[in-house]
């Protein structure tokens, strides 16, 4: 069978262009959206007397039939067929005729990609919403379990202040907070239908665009027909939250990593989210976390791949917008794959609390609250600072920590020490001082805990909405 554009062309197509030019190795994976569009399509050809129910009603039939062996793997892709559209076209002809034909009335391929690609994105970014929720929730499981665990906090990877290990994990929910929100927002430029814009100037046939939107489920229409086909920025801004996403998880990757080691000790990964060594018998490996902070090249890589593609390009369609598509298919897959395996990877690891109690008393991270103490005493803060880094220095000189001084050694530095600095130099007492919202104190934590949990319940409350639109 020829092709079904060929009508224009006196020679067949070269084996070569047809290969380099097709895309159906991997816009298959817009297969069911594709029969989707088509049914919601052929609907309102019915609707508004352009062509007969009975035609409607065959077309329709040979759609399920196709979207059947589509789910059977029956369907045989064909390259000389390019792409899913003409592939499920010429299926659908030969199962139900020429009618088949008709199906193609008052659209082109070009707002039909864009159409499927709307589809298939926005029950990504929902199912994504709900994968981050998981993570959060995991998160939020172990950072309740360790509202009593001090560990060291760190500027520069060196130690700073002591701080909760819960303070520490619900950094990382906020984060994942933005995230699920800039998706929530991106799902409004999602779901808005670019069918009925045709090739790039609309149609000549009197189309119901709003009731194709309606019956897939989008909230709008593209109010410009050029727009509607050229448009790339929904995925632009999918790979681009993407890429922070995988940022953020990158960046606890490498903490897990750093943790994990015999150095730090202060977590261990549960072994199913670990891998050995061919040659050490005594290794156990972050590779989870270690493939998951690689992989964020690969994400950054495929936004900066489209953005480079569309940035000059003009109006409307062209065939450079095909490469639009494989690295919206490998960041879905990437991210996927991350974040299935996060959630459980977080809510089984182990914190081994002693050794960061042990790291907090071996460290100089109370200093900046000797400093305080002294200008509560009424010593300006810069002479105070000066005071304690002799006296850091002083300590590091002899082998000692602050709370190993005696009240005479403090003195050499300034009378104004007392007793009560034992008190302030406890651990404990350092982190509950920093009572302020926000801070790492145990009652604001927990305060925290509490907020990130309203807000995940939120989050699912509009998962199970969303999830039920974009089917």
């Amino acid at each position: 069978m020829s092709k079904l554009w060929g009508g224009r062309f006196t020679k067949k197509t070269d084996q070569l262009v047809e290969e380099y030019t097709a895309s159906i190795l991997f816009d298959k994976e817009l297969a069911e959206e594709d029969i989707q569009g088509s049914l919601a399509h052929v609907t309102m050809l019915g609707k508004c007397g352009i062509l007969s129910a009975d035609d409607v009603d065959k077309i329709k039939d040979g759609l399920h039939h196709v979207q059947g062996m589509i789910r059977r793997g029956e369907l045989e892709y064909n390259v000389s067929d390019e792409d899913i559209h003409m592939n499920i076209e010429k299926a659908l002809i030969d199962e139900v005729g020429p009618v088949g034909g008709k199906l193609h009335t008052g659209r082109s391929r070009n707002d039909q990609v864009a159409t499927d690609m709307h589809l298939w994105l926005r029950k990504r970014v929902v199912e994504f919403v709900g994968l981050l929720a998981k993570l959060q929730e995991a998160l939020i499981g172990q950072a309740k379990n360790n509202l009593d665990t001090i560990v060291p906090g760190y500027t520069h990877l060196q130690r700073a202040q002591p701080i909760l290990f819960a303070h520490h994990l619900m950094a990382y929910v906020a984060m994942f907070q933005r995230d699920i929100e800039r998706l929530q927002d991106s799902y409004k430029r999602i779901n808005v239908l670019p069918l009925g814009a045709g090739a790039l100037a609309g149609t000549t046939f009197p189309i119901d665009r709003h009731f194709v939107a309606e019956q897939l489920g989008f909230d709008g229409v593209y109010e410009n027909s050029l727009d509607a086909v050229s448009d790339r920025d929904f995925i632009v801004e999918f790979l681009a939250n993407a890429s922070l996403i995988m940022t953020h998880l990158s960046r606890l990757s490498e903490e897990f990593v750093l943790w994990s080691s015999t150095e730090f000790h202060f977590i261990e990964l549960d072994d199913a989210f670990c891998t050995g060594s061919s040659i050490m018998p005594q290794k156990k490996n972050p590779d989870v976390a270690e493939l998951v902070r690689g992989k964020t090249g690969r994400v950054y890589g495929n936004l900066i791949g489209l953005l480079t593609v569309l940035k000059s390009l003009p109006l409307a369609y062209n065939k450079d917008m095909q490469e639009d598509k494989e690295g919206m298919f490998d960041t879905v897959r990437t991210l996927q794959g991350a974040l299935q395996l996060y959630a459980p990877m977080v809510a089984t690891m182990k914190v081994n609390k002693d050794r960061m109690r042990q790291a907090v008393n071996q460290d100089f991270s109370n200093a900046t609250d000797i400093a305080d103490y002294l200008v509560n005493k009424g010593l300006p803060f810069r002479q105070a600072h000066e005071v304690i880094g002799k006296t850091v220095l002083y300590c590091i000189q002899n082998g000692k920590f602050l709370l190993d001084l005696k009240l005479e050694e403090f003195h050499q530095f300034s009378k104004l020490f007392d007793k009560d600095i034992y008190e302030v130099l406890q651990p404990e007492h350092v982190v509950d001082a920093r009572n302020v919202y926000g801070g790492t104190a145990a009652p604001q934590v927990a305060a925290a805990i509490d907020r990130a949990e309203a807000k995940l319940q939120e989050t699912n409350g509009w998962f199970e909405e969303y999830f039920e639109k974009s089917r």
